[in-house]
């Protein structure tokens, strides 16, 4: 885990601000789904992501499949762009 050396304050209501550039950097914009895990005395917030979600197109369905020993998730749309992003860099 890598530190930010950013310090927050938890409001009235519980909150906290993310930075800026925290939230830049990892895509989170307004409405972004974020989970909230426990780790002993550290409260770990990482983006939601549901099962089965292509990482290419974003298509969350139970016809989505795995590759490389379930490291990668896409859909059939997402394979088809895959397959002629591969086919073009091969072919340089």
């Amino acid at each position: 885990m890598k530190s930010t050396g950013v310090v927050r304050k938890v409001d009235e209501l519980g909150r906290i601000v993310l930075p800026r550039e925290l939230r830049n950097t990892l895509d989170i914009e307004a409405k972004t789904p974020i989970e909230i895990f426990v780790d002993g005395e550290k409260i770990v917030l990482q983006k939601y992501q549901p099962d089965g979600i292509c990482m290419v197109t974003g298509e969350v369905s139970e016809r989505n499949f795995a590759l490389a020993n379930g490291k990668i998730i896409v859909s059939s749309e997402g394979a088809d762009y895959l397959m002629k992003e591969l086919q073009q860099y091969l072919v340089k």
